[in-house]
């Protein structure tokens, strides 16, 4: 497969985790290749977070070095999980209801938990290929995609017992379906958008079986997306880009966010507040369904990798781990 630059969030942050182990039985066998357990550390809230998730209504994270954090008093602290089967960086995290989750990440790895993120194991990996998976949304405990690196798109129908490769069509302004897909989100009414390179968002109105291609006319990357409650899909990424549709996508206009660093995060309060994160430690806030953003920047300039919903509050998590509010 050919090589080619590629901008994704945790290269942005400068980050990779330690993914597999060479085992060799002698000087005539060949290498193979195995995933590796994380390592349990004092130090695990430091890593870098880049998925966050509910599971009911304890908070889950996912990020470099296979580190899974857990917190069930509304994020004032986080824990280690107790077993995760791989060191690899985990890039985004999905959970269908308070038991049932799912982890995605480098070597296309695919993790499932059943019991809260206490404990997981592996569903999918790649050891022949680091072809990373960037984003996971599941509609319910049977149903659920994962998304990654130059198109890959994989989907499941029984809670990941089984994942099958989907082919995207051709993107209508030529080449081929290659783009990376980024960020994947669901509205209220269950369509599927992912937040992709070249300015596109596909969306999927049946769950993953078909797919199509929505131009914003941004030339750019998107990293992050949010479908709001009233329907208005926002999506972000590259040099504060930021682009909102309030008709499902068929049309969309550019915001100004008024911060030139790229957005990683957004989410929606459930007083109906707008919130996004960036790196260089940009935070923005909508009070008017995403339509105007006010900025502000941490002093430190920590780089912002994630944001959840807390109430009316959120939670932030950086390159650095949970970010102090």
């Amino acid at each position: 497969m050919k090589q080619r630059y590629f901008t994704t969030l945790a290269l942005a942050c400068a980050i990779s985790g330690p993914a597999i182990a060479v085992a060799d039985s002698g000087p005539a066998a060949s290498a193979t290749l195995a995933l590796q357990p994380a390592a349990r550390s004092a130090y695990a809230a430091d890593a870098a977070i880049l998925g966050v998730a509910h599971a009911g209504k304890r908070i889950v994270g996912v990020g470099d070095y296979g580190v899974v954090l857990l917190s069930d008093d509304r994020g004032k602290t986080f824990r280690q999980a107790r077993a995760v089967p791989v060191s690899s960086t985990l890039t985004a995290v999905s959970f269908a209801d308070e038991r049932n989750g799912w982890a995605v990440g480098h070597w296309g790895v695919i993790l499932r938990t059943s019991d809260g993120g206490e404990s997981w194991t592996v569903q999918r990996s790649d050891t022949q290929e680091d072809r990373p998976l960037f984003s996971v949304h599941f509609y319910d405990d049977k149903e659920g995609i994962a998304v990654g690196l130059w198109s890959l798109v994989l989907v499941t129908r029984d809670g990941g017992a089984n994942w099958q490769a989907l082919s995207l069509p051709l993107p209508p302004d030529g080449g081929k379906a290659d783009r990376n897909l980024l960020s994947a989100f669901a509205d209220t009414h269950g369509n599927l958008y992912v937040a992709a390179e070249r300015g596109m968002v596909l969306r999927s109105d049946d769950r993953g079986r078909s797919w199509r291609y929505l131009d914003t006319g941004y030339k750019g990357s998107f990293w992050s997306g949010v479908a709001l409650r009233n329907g208005t899909v926002l999506v972000g990424g590259l040099r504060g880009s930021l682009y909102r549709s309030a008709d499902s996508g068929h049309h969309w206009q550019a915001i100004d966010s008024g911060v030139k660093s790229s957005i990683t995060g957004m989410v929606e309060r459930a007083d109906g507040v707008v919130e996004a994160v960036g790196l260089d430690g940009a935070m923005l806030e909508s009070r008017d369904g995403g339509q105007t953003f006010k900025a502000r920047q941490r002093d430190d300039r920590l780089s912002l990798t994630g944001v959840i919903g807390n109430g009316n509050d959120v939670l932030r998590f950086s390159k650095r781990g949970i970010a102090a509010q």
